[in-house]
């Protein structure tokens, strides 16, 4: 059965949506029965969209951030945000919650047994972009009566790909001699920020890096911002003689995001198809 979805189910930061048109056009020019190792998962966008677009494709999802299980407790995640929509159906749209509003839903999620899903609740009830990833750092916020109006749906969306849960390096290793491989590659972007990541201090300049090492002489898809300057970096590097850019002969396509009236910044997919 297909599965559709023209986004991650639940949010996660830095999703691959914007490209998914693109995305699939590459997709063309790449073998249907390729195994996709999709080294650093996240929200599982790009797994769900290569399975669906090469079905007998071997698609390996790295769920390090543990989006499978934000999966799995979907349901639970929708009764509470039922129980929000109730406490809040006073409150307009887009408003501050305060007193007695604010009390009850911190009082709601505290009454949540076992698991909480903060990072979707967070869109909910925080201010665009905000993200707490527990009840202590969800004290601190302000509240926002941003609640979603309906429920969250996630079936079938990582059917038929295989998930594993490993540091992106063991994973390159175990695929590297592999034939007929191409690797998905997403890393938290350098200079934003990684706070709903799991492992939060992970991305130093020098493990940013070493992600390269991953495309040299590989078929890949790499996404980054011109925010990292990780492309002018490897020319640079090129041009005075320290080593090879990592992106020669790659084709680059560039989607431009628009923050605020202030602030804009180019997202970038680069992809190359090793002969």
């Amino acid at each position: 059965m297909k599965y559709n979805y023209v986004q991650a189910p639940l949010p996660f930061q830095g999703q691959k949506r914007k490209f998914q048109k693109e995305f699939k056009e590459a997709l063309n020019g790449f073998s249907s029965t390729a195994t996709y190792v999709d080294l650093f998962g996240g929200s599982g966008f790009l797994s769900h969209t290569v399975k669906q677009h090469y079905p007998e494709a071997n698609v390996v999802y790295n769920d390090f951030d543990g989006y499978s299980f934000r999966l799995e407790n979907t349901e639970r995640t929708n009764a509470v945000l039922h129980d929000f929509r109730e406490i809040l159906k006073d409150v307009g749209d887009s408003q501050r919650v305060t007193g007695a509003y604010r009390d009850q839903i911190i009082e709601r999620v505290k009454q949540e047994p076992g698991y909480v899903d903060y990072i979707t609740l967070s869109s909910s009830i925080l201010f665009s972009m905000n993200y707490a990833t527990n009840l202590q750092e969800l004290e601190k916020q302000t509240l926002y009566n941003n609640v979603r109006q309906s429920d969250y749906k996630s079936d079938g969306y990582l059917e038929g790909v295989h998930r594993v849960k490993k540091d992106y390096r063991d994973l390159f290793a175990e695929y590297r001699n592999t034939a007929n491989v191409v690797y998905l590659l997403d890393p938290p972007y350098l200079s934003t920020d990684v706070s709903s990541y799991n492992k939060k201090d992970y991305w130093k300049l020098a493990d940013y890096l070493n992600v390269l090492k991953c495309i040299e002489d590989t078929s890949y898809f790499y996404f980054t911002s011109n925010k990292s300057q990780i492309i002018e970096l490897c020319e640079w590097m090129e041009l005075n003689g320290y080593c090879r850019n990592p992106f020669g002969d790659a084709t680059t396509i560039i989607k431009g995001t628009q923050l605020n009236k202030n602030s804009r910044y180019n997202d970038i997919m680069i992809y190359k198809q090793n002969d």
